[in-house]
């Protein structure tokens, strides 16, 4: 993306976007001619359950402000990255983007679906309104370098590299995998996420919203099996069916994105192995928190 021009990147360490003087502050000297909105609290299964209401407020709060401190700047162009959770646990597979606000969201991660929906349909109505070009790209599930690794918070391909690492380290013998392990997941690298954001910004005259990530999906069993040969865990996996697994299957229409000349270049196996890499690296400099953005 820096090849593009100038990238400046404003991180929760930098700015709390919920505070909406500091956002304002932050975008108005930053000057932007492009602003990628990807702040916003995010988690696991786990999180969404015990969370809901820091889910959907501070979701809400990030993204009313990012884009009113944006038009006040005079920002033209912006994307906001939503989510997969925005669209309804029971549209027909793969999911078109025409299938927004068709029926009801997955119970176990509405609040946090509801702010990505919001934040879609503010950007339509602020390009509408103002004349400005505010667009979406909502990516399937996301991993890659930088990942979130605190369980508490981690999506499925860091927790459940964690889980395997930390039994090897422990010296256990069996891992238990949350739900039957017939759940499945689209997965996207976040370098092939950044990949489509540019493709999206080239594009003159973009559609409101379009969906991004690999055309297939993957088992939870699947992600087990790969976290464990990665991180040398030669135990059992243990599913447990009792457990929530969240929706069973959520698979994006992303033949759009596709049709644009964007391909992902990362495979899972390989980006999976370059994750648990980098956390390895990380972890020997300090420890994971949770973080807001």
């Amino acid at each position: 993306m820096r090849s593009r021009g100038d990238v400046c990147a404003q991180g929760e360490e930098r700015v709390d976007f919920r505070d909406r003087e500091a956002t304002f502050a932050a975008i108005a000297a930053g000057r932007p001619d492009v602003v990628v909105l990807g702040a916003g609290r995010v988690g696991g299964l786990g999180a969404n359950l015990a969370r809901p209401v820091e889910f959907l407020d501070e979701n809400l709060r990030i993204q009313g402000n990012v884009l009113a401190a944006s038009l006040a700047a005079g920002v033209e162009r912006l994307l906001f990255v939503g989510s997969a959770n925005a669209y309804p646990a029971a549209a027909p597979q793969p999911i078109s983007e025409d299938a927004l606000e068709t029926a009801e969201l997955d119970p176990s991660t509405r609040p946090y679906g509801l702010a990505k929906l919001v934040g879609a349909r503010l950007c339509e109505a602020y390009s509408a309104q103002h004349g400005v070009t505010y667009h979406s790209v909502m990516p399937c599930n996301l991993y890659g370098p930088g990942d979130r690794f605190d369980l508490a918070t981690a999506h499925v391909v860091a927790a459940t590299l964690r889980r395997f690492g930390d039994a090897v380290a422990d010296g256990r013998e069996q891992v238990v995998v949350w739900g039957s392990g017939s759940q499945r997941r689209q997965l996207m690298h976040a370098d092939d996420l950044a990949a489509a954001c540019l493709v999206l910004l080239d594009q003159e005259h973009p559609p409101s919203v379009v969906n991004a990530g690999p055309r297939g999906d993957t088992s939870v069993r699947e992600i087990a099996e790969l976290a464990a040969g990665i991180v040398g865990f030669d135990g059992e996996i243990a599913f447990d069916a009792t457990k929530p697994e969240g929706v069973l299957r959520r698979e994006l229409d992303t033949s759009r994105i596709h049709d644009l000349g964007w391909t992902p270049q990362h495979s899972l196996e390989d980006g999976m192995r370059s994750t648990w890499q980098w956390y390895v690296e990380q972890e020997r400099r300090a420890p994971m928190t949770e973080t807001f953005a």
